[in-house]
């Protein structure tokens, strides 16, 4: 394994990321909003930019999200 997989990916990071610690201060307030299907993509663009390059805070999304529809991980 050469790590091109992942300096290719952290090069074409989106702009529009907030990073680990602003998505985790409003997660909550997306997973809500997903499990509603309330627009949660547009309204909060930063933070859907943020899951889908960060393994840990997507797996923390998927929890909560599974939590609160009352779905197992």
């Amino acid at each position: 394994m050469n790590g091109w997989a992942e300096l290719d990916r952290f090069l074409h990071t989106d702009p529009r990321d907030v990073g680990c610690e602003k998505a985790m201060a409003l997660l909550h307030v997306y997973v809500e909003l997903v499990a509603q299907d309330a627009g949660a993509e547009q309204r909060y663009p930063g933070i859907a930019a943020h899951l889908r390059a960060c393994g840990p805070c997507s797996e923390d999304f998927e929890g909560l999200l599974a939590a609160i529809c009352g779905q197992p991980d």
